[in-house]
């Protein structure tokens, strides 16, 4: 009772209580909301969704990356090259011209020695640079020739019409490419339609029948030229 009586004095003598008395009672009621919890869960869920926005825009981004350096590949342009080769050795210049392109993962795009075609190959690449990188200092490879050539120029001798190729049964050829180059052979069959011809090797001891496709083969003798000597 004298500690209530002594603050009814106080105040009955003018005195007055601030604002500030009751900060304590402010901050009693911050520092209890701060310990309010939070729904379980609902800070991971949002952190979660976050993450998983910010995967798909990487994603998105990579994309896109990945279709502007598809579509700049697409547009480059070509450009084939003639190599002189040493004459005899065309096959084995272009082996080597190969294996460092592969080694070296230039960039070429191809290589063509045409039948037929003696001391030069083509390669095609999207410039001189990459042709000059690819036969520079390699045995049988003499140089890139100043001209530069179009596909329509060479398409004759890349792509043989079978139609137009005069084998007939019974005619003796000379195979042209692996695993039977330079193996005479007699004509047995011939099929314009597959573009292929049977023969049988003249060099064996028994006759073996070998399916050939037709641009491989190189006519040396007919059998109506035999029956006019």
């Amino acid at each position: 009772m004298k500690d209530n009586q002594k603050e009814f004095d106080y105040l009955n003598e003018g005195n007055s209580i601030d604002d500030e008395s009751f900060d304590y009672l402010e901050d009693a009621e911050k520092a209890e909301a701060l310990d309010v919890p939070i729904i379980s869960g609902a800070r991971e869920v949002k952190q979660e969704e976050r993450e998983a926005e910010e995967r798909e825009a990487e994603e998105e981004e990579k994309k896109e990356i990945e279709e502007k350096k598809q579509a700049e590949q697409e547009k480059f342009d070509s450009i084939i090259f003639v190599v002189k080769v040493t004459t005899n050795k065309e096959d084995k210049a272009l082996e080597l011209v190969a294996e460092k392109i592969k080694k070296k993962n230039l960039n070429v795009y191809a290589l063509a020695r045409p039948h037929g075609l003696r001391g030069y190959m083509f390669l095609e690449a999207p410039d001189r640079e990459n042709a000059e990188e690819a036969v520079f200092n390699l045995p049988y490879v003499k140089g890139i020739i100043p001209k530069v050539i179009t596909y329509d120029e060479i398409k004759a001798m890349l792509e043989p019409v079978a139609a137009d190729i005069k084998i007939e049964k019974n005619d003796i050829v000379e195979i042209i490419s692996e695993p039977f180059k330079k193996e005479k052979a007699k004509v047995v069959r011939v099929d314009k339609a597959k573009g292929e011809a049977i023969v049988s090797l003249l060099g064996a001891a028994v006759p073996i029948p070998v399916t050939v496709k037709l641009d491989n083969l190189r006519v040396i003798r007919r059998e109506d030229e035999t029956e006019d000597l």
